[in-house]
């Protein structure tokens, strides 16, 4: 079985239970910290994707290091995905439930990228207007790269808006050495 399907079955176990207990959003808050563990600790990430450890010993050090912070719905699942040697899937499990949490919600995640910071009176008036638009709530994530020199890169889903000075520069270069 592919690593997606995997991934969205898992999900969607952990999002139909959720959702019939009332703790979805307990949930969704959960998850969001677990991927943001997996991607900011080495030794997390080194724990779940070791095959050197046996499940025993991940579901017991899983146990007592998260279980003060997660749900106990959130604990049981990954214990569960532990116990069914998925662990190293966990990951995208979380990205998966993620996005069914925000397709439920109506939220549509959304990235800027610019060169310099935006006030947060830029980012609410982009929020705003994509949300007039687009008729879902907006999840603004803010990014900073010098490298794109002026302009902003907007990512909605998976399209992208590239309005970027580096991006119109590559392309009057690439106009001019084709003639």
């Amino acid at each position: 079985m592919n690593q997606g399907k995997i991934h969205v079955r898992y999900a969607r176990a952990l999002f139909q239970t959720g959702k019939e207990r009332g703790v979805l959003m307990e949930l969704h808050h959960d998850m969001t910290a677990l991927l943001s563990l997996y991607n900011q600790s080495e030794e997390f990430s080194q724990l779940l994707s070791n095959p050197v450890i046996n499940n025993a010993l991940k579901i017991k050090i899983l146990r007592e290091s998260l279980q003060a912070s997660l749900h106990e719905l959130t604990l049981q699942f990954i214990l569960l995905v532990t116990g069914n040697n998925r662990e190293n899937e966990l990951p995208g499990i979380c990205r998966s439930f993620l996005d069914m949490v925000r397709a439920d919600q109506g939220i549509l995640p959304v990235t800027v990228t610019t060169a310099t910071p935006l006030s947060d009176t830029h980012l609410g008036n982009i929020s705003r207007v994509l949300g007039h638009e687009t008729g879902k709530k907006i999840d603004l994530t803010h990014q900073v790269k010098p490298e794109i020199l002026g302009g902003m890169v907007l990512r909605i889903e998976d399209q992208q808006y590239d309005g970027s000075i580096a991006t119109q520069l590559k392309k009057i270069r690439t106009a001019l050495l084709a003639k």
